[in-house]
């Protein structure tokens, strides 16, 4: 079991107030002279020491693997991938064909909920066709993977994501982190956690996300992206009036969307990086989560997470990631010194700030 302290204290006075984490980033930017300052300021909180790892025979002294395993492991099973994606977007249209005849509030009302959770592995997919893992041809994965399942995550469909996480995977809390403040400042406090959760249920967080993509239209260098984004929404607005019932996509696409995913989407994403810092050791930039049933069926379904051993080697597929976990735990890089037992402990770990 990991036990965590707060390795820097946050000097900002305010950290008690209800201001948006934006504020406390642009107070941080202010006062401090480098990156390097606000990664100490706001990161590292649920970072522990971790004993240096010593080469093996499958493992470099970093963790990375050697070269015989790494090309074992980098191997894409295409037929597989071809039928989770067939089969992934299966789930929404029977889902959505369930709702439309049964016609009910209370059925309606379980497929939004469940919905959150069928678009959290469509971007799950996305994730894995912008590490261009999903198929082994370029031109399929990067249909498929980006275009496909970057429309159906309500992405712009194009390579932005791409790039973007490239610096993510290259330098974590770096200087390019795309998603520094998703990451930063924790622990924080049960009452933070709530109003965060609140936001994401309420459909403020998903408003925030969507609005550059309005007022895109609107600013020249932007209107590429923002037209690739409707284009992809009416294009799955066009299938549900082929279905006849257009109004349905903004009740069982964009709502689901807008409200559940989003609560999803953040549990996922601080249980892979919150309140981890920069460093060249993984471990201290990663969690690692022994998994459920359950979390592998509606949290961290395909492997992802695997999360670790994914920021070990960010090239191997989805597919391979739960055998490089478990050659990393039999080699000692993981230990039950950096595994949290379940995601419900981390996620109180992570919300165990104490107001002072």
């Amino acid at each position: 079991m990991i036990r965590c302290t707060i390795r820097q204290p946050c000097t900002y006075s305010g950290w008690n107030s209800k201001s948006k984490l934006g504020k406390h980033y642009r107070i941080y930017m202010a006062t401090t002279r480098s990156h390097d300052d606000l990664v100490n300021s706001m990161t590292g909180g649920m970072a522990t020491q971790q004993p240096s790892f010593t080469e093996t025979d499958n493992f470099r002294a970093d963790g990375r693997p050697t070269s015989t395993l790494r090309a074992e492991l980098r191997t894409i099973n295409n037929f597989k991938n071809a039928w989770t994606c067939v089969s992934s977007i299966a789930m929404p249209v029977l889902l959505i064909a369930l709702a439309l005849w049964l016609g009910h509030f209370l059925s309606t009302l379980a497929v939004v909920f469940l919905m959150g959770f069928v678009q959290n592995r469509m971007f799950i997919l996305h994730h894995e066709g912008a590490h261009r893992l999903l198929f082994s041809s370029r031109r399929i994965n990067d249909f498929v993977g980006i275009t496909v399942f970057g429309w159906l995550s309500f992405g712009t469909g194009t390579h932005a994501y791409r790039r973007a996480h490239t610096n993510h995977h290259r330098d974590e809390f770096g200087p390019k982190e795309p998603d520094f403040l998703l990451y930063a400042l924790y622990p924080i406090t049960r009452v933070s956690m709530r109003r965060k959760l609140r936001r994401d249920a309420t459909g403020i967080s998903g408003y925030r996300i969507l609005r550059p993509r309005l007022t895109g239209l609107f600013k020249k260098r932007f209107w590429s992206n923002s037209l690739r984004f409707y284009m992809g929404q009416l294009t799955i607005f066009a299938l549900f009036a082929v279905a006849g019932d257009p109004l349905a996509y903004f009740y069982l696409w964009l709502l689901p969307f807008m409200t559940c995913y989003q609560v999803v989407n953040r549990l996922r994403a601080i249980a892979e990086h919150g309140g981890m810092t920069r460093s060249a050791d993984r471990r201290q930039t990663t969690h690692h989560v022994h998994q459920g049933i359950i979390a592998r069926l509606f949290l961290v379904p395909l492997a992802v997470g695997h999360h670790l051993a994914h920021h070990v080697d960010s090239g191997v597929p989805f597919r391979n990631l739960p055998r490089l976990t478990r050659l990393l735990e039999q080699d000692g890089y993981i230990s039950a010194d950096n595994t949290w037992p379940n995601y419900r402990s981390l996620w109180r770990a992570l919300a165990a700030k104490v107001t002072t």
